[in-house]
């Protein structure tokens, strides 16, 4: 007969063993969540994991026989698909553990909107005087971390002062996007998609193309100047409005930035002015 000791150490055991079995799942989920942190997948699986629970519940509910059949033999079409879609988060996944500081992601920095509205409308209005083109994109809750390793990492504090520095004429990050995260720059030199679809009659050069382009698949706004006149635009939803001044400029950052911003003055304005511009912004 197994004395009590024993029968205690065995089970010490086997509950050591479940808990490091237990942890070692934890850190593989958590890995993967840090591997996607910042990217669009992040959208794409909340909406994955919505669908499967909703399938779920219905099915168990109902109790569907041919559609429980139909779902179990779909799942290695799942499994090959899930690669596929993930296909950009894989790779930059793999190309983050070949470098140094393996999966590992800083907590980015709480945003002050009325800073970061502050330091882009001054910078704007000095760079549309001086016709110094700059594209600057401030990602919100859709991750731009695939646009940002395209770029010059910064990781500088938001300032109007950096911003005039990076765009001046001739110097080596003045070509791409600046990207702001959480009132930080992240990066610089960033390269963006095209705009897909074009609105309106007015001409659009590169620089105007990406900024509607990255706000047309994410919640991203896009400040943009134009270096050949020096007007201001901002991109929102695939829509542009342009010929702003630093005024106006302020008024949209602050209804598009700032939950508590009334919304009414800005959908009066945009109402106005896309009557008179060839393309609009929509809320």
């Amino acid at each position: 007969m197994q004395s009590f000791s024993d029968i205690l150490w065995v089970l010490l055991r086997i509950d050591t063993i479940a808990a490091v079995d237990i942890l070692l799942v934890t850190l593989v989920f958590y890995a993967l969540l840090r591997l996607i942190q910042g990217t669009q997948a992040v959208q794409l699986l909340r909406g994955i994991i919505f669908v499967i629970l909703v399938v779920v519940m219905v099915s168990g509910l109902f109790r569907l026989t041919a559609f429980n059949w139909l779902l179990r033999n779909a799942i290695p079409a799942l499994l090959v698909a899930v690669p596929v879609i993930f296909q950009p988060e894989l790779r930059r996944a793999l190309e983050r553990l070949g470098r140094a500081g393996g999966i590992v992601v800083w907590p980015l920095r709480e945003s002050k909107p009325e800073r970061t509205i502050q330091e882009i409308t001054e910078a704007c209005a000095d760079l549309s005087k001086r016709k110094c083109g700059a594209l600057i994109v401030l990602e919100r809750e859709t991750g731009l971390q695939q646009y940002i390793d395209t770029g010059v990492a910064i990781n500088g504090d938001l300032s109007a002062e950096l911003l005039l520095t990076i765009f001046f004429h001739n110097t080596a990050l003045h070509d791409g996007a600046v990207i702001l995260r959480g009132g930080s720059i992240a990066a610089a030199a960033c390269v963006l998609p095209l705009a897909k679809l074009l609105v309106g009659k007015g001409h659009f050069g590169t620089r105007h193309r990406a900024a509607i382009g990255a706000t047309e698949e994410t919640d991203a706004i896009s400040v943009v100047v134009s270096e050949e006149t020096g007007t201001i635009s901002i991109a929102r939803s695939g829509r542009m409005v342009r010929h702003l001044d630093e005024r106006r400029l302020r008024r949209i950052l602050e209804a598009l930035l700032q939950p508590d911003a009334p919304q009414r003055n800005l959908s009066d304005w945009i109402k106005d002015h896309v009557s008179r511009r060839d393309t609009s912004l929509h809320e």
